[in-house]
């Protein structure tokens, strides 16, 4: 897991794919959200989150605690 944006995130590798998503629309500034010129690197950007936690998942990363 080498990906910054994704551990900033700060997610249980049992998080589901939404959780996911919903997390890294957050992680974006409201501004980035609204330009629509931004569409493709947003979509990029979730898509790279949703692949970094299906990797930390089936790397069988476990949760501390």
């Amino acid at each position: 897991m080498t990906d910054p944006a994704y551990q900033r995130l700060d997610l249980p590798p049992t998080a589901s794919p939404y959780t996911v998503l919903r997390a890294a629309v957050r992680a974006l500034h409201s501004d980035t959200r609204a330009v629509r010129g931004f569409r493709a690197a947003r979509k990029r950007f979730y898509r790279q989150m949703l692949c970094a936690h299906a990797a930390r998942q089936a790397a069988g990363d476990s949760p501390t605690g």
